[in-house]
């Protein structure tokens, strides 16, 4: 990739690079997706077998707190997993690398950074 802002059009070798990037991130994000699931159910199952009383845990932490926090883990997850599908989607029509805002390109340190990214970095901090 150059180290300009990435256009619309790829050459092969570029679409390439970036078509790896985005896969070899899915496939991460699929592993992560699947163990947080595992860790989930195991706590779902642990409390279904005894009586926890969370306000009084000895440990010092709830198992409700434990649970939320895995639930939403795994939807950060899953969130990431669907960005990571529309960026292949983006670059299979050939707009991957415009922000969706404003339509500029993104820099290509951003697209580094964030793969999936859908929009620059002053769309981006708009939205916040």
């Amino acid at each position: 990739m150059s180290d300009k802002c990435i256009n619309a059009a790829f050459s092969a070798p570029q679409g390439e690079s970036v078509r790896a990037l985005l896969a070899a991130d899915r496939v991460g994000t699929l592993q992560q997706i699947s163990a947080l699931g595992r860790e989930f159910e195991g706590i779902v199952e642990a409390n279904a077998l005894v009586a926890i009383d969370d306000e009084h845990d000895p440990e010092g932490a709830s198992t409700a707190f434990e649970r939320a926090h895995v639930a939403a883990l795994l939807s950060q997850a899953r969130e990431h997993l669907n960005d990571l599908d529309r960026a292949l989607e983006r670059l299979e029509r050939g707009d991957y690398g415009r922000c969706e805002q404003c339509g500029e390109p993104i820099p290509l340190e951003r697209l580094e950074v964030r793969p999936a990214a859908k929009t620059c970095v002053r769309c981006a901090s708009v939205a916040r």
